[in-house]
């Protein structure tokens, strides 16, 4: 029989990390891993474009920002949040990986619906302002980036201190939310910050963590921190115009 030799106990082989490749391999992985993010973004806009059409989906979006509706909207957006980053890094099946990718902007796109609709719409700057936001936003995921690659540096260590922090963000928009407080203009600075220690990190574990197939889980996580930064960039934006 063609498997009678096969033990079915064999370890698998060890994964093959990006930083122990060949620099041509290095470089294909990076590219394949920004071409994902370039097309996250697109895909993003696509789908941010299609529900903002619906009347419906725009007010169901806004009434969600209400009280503890925003709680369950938040709930909601991590556990999908979760579930795509399991999902993408748990196979090695590329349609299960699109499948994941594209779930996780799906929840993005809804959940910068309000946001956007009030950007456009509520503010006089409307769509410049928006556009103000998104190359901020490009500029500092570039030159983040880029202090990674050039200084080739770990910054593996940031994700201790990226866990408490995110977790007191999470304490800090629930207690707003039940007691009623503006979280104010320097809550989105300090989550900028925490955006952008996420980008570096991130951006490091290109080469620490993931291999030569994992193009499509790095660019999750790369398009996670993105659209963080992003969203209280536009934040920032909005709270002076």
């Amino acid at each position: 029989m063609e498997n009678a030799n096969v033990n079915p106990f064999q370890e698998e082989e060890p994964k093959v990390l990006i930083g122990t490749l060949e620099q041509i391999d290095r470089v294909t992985f990076y590219k394949r891993t920004y071409a994902h993010v370039a097309g996250g973004v697109l895909v993003f806009i696509l789908f941010e474009f299609l529900l903002l059409q619906s009347e419906t989906i725009v007010n169901f979006a806004l009434s969600l920002t209400e009280g503890f509706k925003w709680l369950l909207m938040l709930g909601g957006f991590m556990l999908a949040t979760n579930y795509a980053e399991n999902l993408a890094l748990k196979t090695q099946d590329k349609p299960k990986q699109y499948l994941a990718y594209g779930l996780y902007i799906l929840a993005e796109a809804f959940i910068f619906v309000p946001m956007i609709y009030i950007a456009m719409y509520y503010t006089d700057s409307g769509l410049a302002l928006l556009n103000q936001a998104a190359i901020v936003t490009l500029a500092l995921f570039s030159g983040l980036s880029a202090v990674v690659f050039l200084t080739k540096k770990d910054f593996s260590f940031l994700k201790t201190g990226l866990t408490i922090g995110f977790f007191i963000a999470i304490g800090l928009i629930i207690a707003g939310t039940l007691f009623g407080f503006n979280l104010g203009l320097w809550f989105s600075v300090g989550m900028c910050l925490l955006a952008g220690g996420s980008i570096l990190y991130q951006t490091s574990n290109l080469v620490n963590k993931y291999t030569e197939d994992d193009y499509i889980p790095a660019a999750l996580g790369l398009f996670a921190s993105l659209m963080l930064l992003f969203w209280y960039i536009l934040s920032i934006f909005m709270s002076r115009d």
